[in-house]
């Protein structure tokens, strides 16, 4: 009866080991499941911070582009206030 009782005992501890050991790789899988689907959201934020990216890239070219434009017809409107000034001057 006492080899019944020890092995009885073996057999508890080997099915408490087993079923921690089941535990474990459960909340491994899980953490893993999280794992990837964090990657997964941050592949997604990378992909729509490329697109958003991209696009403010491109406007900010036509703003400069645009500023180009602005400065080069300021530029040419004081250069026609000069001369009206210098010719009004001058026939003054």
């Amino acid at each position: 009866m006492a080899e019944l009782a020890e092995a009885t005992r073996r057999l508890e501890a080997a099915l408490g080991a087993l079923e921690a050991t089941v535990g474990r790789r459960l909340d491994f899988e899980r953490r893993r499941g999280d794992l990837e689907t964090e990657l997964q959201i941050m592949q997604d934020d990378r992909a729509r911070l490329a697109v958003e990216l991209e696009s403010a890239t491109a406007r900010l070219e036509r703003v400069e582009n645009a500023t180009a434009d602005v400065s080069r017809r300021v530029h040419s409107a004081i250069g026609a206030v000069r001369e009206v000034i210098d010719r009004a001057e001058a026939a003054g």
